[in-house]
């Protein structure tokens, strides 16, 4: 690696922390098997409340919100290798609350059946006709009025509560960063009879020796938590972010957990040796937790022609399952065989 270039991306984070953007920040670069570079710059802890600022270090903790997306996705894949989970399957097959789904047209106020019920691959390409809810609308306020995504729901309770609702888009229609991979949580517990912290532990974090990602952070190691500035440097609004100090009712597929850089390049190795990571202190030999034909699977587009809605996804970008793939505009490719 070019040692300049590096030394380069650690100096534009600490030119973001002397601007008040944000606290502080961790870089980790792992190249060709080794880590070229691992270094914290600004603050864990902004100065609040009497209390003294903390200084970022290396194996600081953070919430990891949608990165938890690709890491639940990545075991719905092995599920389906497993012959367990069929994404073509309808959700309501392991989610009754999930039939006979209707549409709601905003023009006219009214909803119609679904042209095809939503299934578990639409749950994983954000194509199930579901939506985040953060703008104005009939359905974003049902949302809020069913108390979507509350942290004292659990998964079970949220599928109960978002699958009667109307959907935005006919599923296969559209393409929304939603709450879909929520509901994947809860298919997720549906096929392996236990709650999702326990399934990623043991299919996921523990193979790969992830010991700081879960859905809480243990007592005694909360004081590597990283914090926020009390406002948004940019909006001047309040943050708040979610509690993790204690084990939470709703484990959100979509965006609960906590992790450090060194925990997570440790999914990343794996994604990157298409399901199988070598070289990982603390594990013996090799560990492979997908074939590559299910990892090329996951990581190549699925929407073809389907149009976005929203800016998230640029305009060229595909999306695969539970991760962005390939470039936009060719069939979704087959899956893979046995």
């Amino acid at each position: 690696m070019h040692a300049p270039s590096l030394a380069r991306l650690v100096q534009v984070l600490r030119n973001d922390v002397d601007k008040g953007l944000l606290p502080g920040a961790v870089a980790l670069v792992h190249h060709r098997g080794a880590t070229v570079l691992h270094e914290a710059v600004g603050l864990q802890r902004p100065a609040a409340s009497g209390q003294a600022p903390v200084p970022m270090a290396p194996d600081t903790i953070f919430r990891i919100y949608s990165m938890t997306k690709p890491v639940a996705s990545l075991v719905a894949m092995m599920l389906m290798e497993e012959g367990r989970l069929l994404l073509g399957q309808p959700v309501a097959h392991y989610l009754p609350a999930f039939a006979g789904q209707r549409v709601h047209d905003e023009a006219s106020g009214h909803t119609a059946p679904v042209a095809r019920e939503a299934t578990v691959h639409d749950l994983l390409r954000h194509t199930a006709g579901l939506s985040y809810a953060w703008e104005a609308g009939t359905i974003p306020d049902a949302y809020r009025t069913a108390r979507i995504g509350s942290r004292r729901h659990t998964n079970t309770q949220l599928a109960a509560a978002l699958g009667p609702l109307p959907l935005l888009h006919q599923p296969g229609s559209r393409w929304e960063y939603s709450r879909a991979t929520d509901v994947l949580g809860a298919v997720l517990e549906a096929v392996e009879g236990e709650p999702l912290a326990a399934i990623l532990q043991r299919r996921v974090f523990g193979p790969l020796g992830m010991v700081d990602t879960g859905f809480q952070i243990p007592a005694d190691q909360l004081h590597r938590l990283a914090e926020p500035f009390a406002k948004d440097p940019l909006t001047g609004d309040a943050v708040a972010l979610i509690d993790v100090s204690a084990p939470p009712a709703f484990e959100s597929a979509g965006g609960g957990l906590v992790s450090t850089a060194a925990d997570y390049a440790r999914f990343l190795q794996l994604m990157l040796g298409r399901g199988t990571a070598t070289g990982l202190p603390g594990t013996a030999g090799p560990v492979r937790l997908a074939s590559r034909a299910t990892i090329d699977f996951m990581t190549a587009d699925h929407l073809g022609s389907i149009p976005t809605v929203g800016d998230i996804l640029p305009a060229g970008y595909g999306f695969g399952m539970g991760v962005g793939g390939g470039g936009g505009g060719g069939p979704p490719p087959p899956p893979p065989r046995g």
